[in-house]
């Protein structure tokens, strides 16, 4: 398991049809290690702090074993015209990790990292913000479906992290997968 890219972002305007909202979702690679506090990798933000960020949600992973999925449906759609892979961060994840798959973690584990140690506290929901992003409006949809949330992480040790640092996984209490907690939401989003 090895973290390929640590991405950051800063709020910014994002359109969505007519309408402008503010929305940190747009990340980019950070070369070099990045210092890892308690609300999560320096110089990353959130616009919207009641659904992304705060001490519960400081950090969010993602797994690139789902990119190639993204980009076929991205060309079918149209929208990805060249066939480009997906760059780092644009699933708006601070970390592009390999290895470690929604339904191989557990709500409670620890990833532990070279200089800091997170803890696994939820799967991502996706929302309209998203859609826009992929420029898909189905995107939350596919991403239910596929059950492919990414998750979200909790700071247990700051520190630094970098991209090409593995890391390893220490498991919490076993009640409910990152996979069987996003399938719960499904009704909600699927509707």
């Amino acid at each position: 398991m090895r973290v390929l890219s640590v991405n950051t972002g800063r709020a910014r305007p994002l359109r969505v049809g007519p309408r402008s909202f503010l929305s940190a979702i747009g990340k980019a690679p950070v070369t070099g290690p990045v210092a890892v506090g308690p609300l999560g990798l320096h110089g990353d933000e959130q616009a919207d702090p009641t659904v992304h960020g705060g001490l519960d949600k400081a950090v969010y992973a993602y797994p690139v074993e789902h990119l190639p999925f993204w980009q076929g449906q991205r060309r079918e759609a149209g929208v990805n015209l060249f066939d480009d892979p997906l760059p780092p961060g644009f699933m708006g994840e601070n970390l592009s990790i390999q290895g470690l798959l929604e339904h191989e973690v557990w709500i409670g584990d620890e990833l532990h990292f070279p200089g800091c140690a997170l803890r696994v506290t939820a799967p991502r929901e996706p929302c309209y913000k998203f859609n826009a992003v992929m420029e898909l409006a189905t995107a939350g949809r596919l991403m239910m479906a596929q059950l492919c949330s990414g998750f979200y992480l909790a700071v247990v040790r700051p520190g630094a992290i970098e991209a090409g640092q593995p890391f390893t996984l220490v498991p919490g209490i076993r009640g409910l997968r990152v996979s069987e907690a996003f399938a719960a939401k499904r009704f909600k989003h699927l509707r």
